[in-house]
């Protein structure tokens, strides 16, 4: 299972509370677990990857183990630990302004 830790709105849009554990078959990628947690909230689809080109948005960021993986190609394999569900996969809001 893999963890996973939403930003407080999101969590809001997919009505669930805490981390979400998900089953991903396959590699553990960060495609892998988005596409996972998109299919399983399809509420989400749209707010954390664009529609058409599956890019990450602007302003969200992915962390696995202390690492920023936000510009790492989508086929990027996540660290034993998060395949693992030892440690949770972060998407957080990144934070802008002045």
């Amino acid at each position: 299972m893999v963890r996973i830790v939403l930003p407080f709105h999101l969590r809001n849009l997919a009505r669930v509370n805490g981390e979400v554990e998900l089953e991903v078959t396959g590699p553990v990628t960060v495609r892998s677990v988005l596409d996972a947690l998109e299919a399983r909230y399809p509420v989400l689809r749209g707010t954390i990857r664009d529609h058409d080109t599956l890019k990450r948005r602007p302003f969200v960021r992915f962390f696995a183990c202390k690492e920023d993986l936000s510009l790492e190609p989508p086929e990027t394999g996540l660290p034993a630990a998060v395949a693992d569900g030892e440690e949770p996969f972060l998407i957080v809001g990144a934070m802008a302004g002045g």
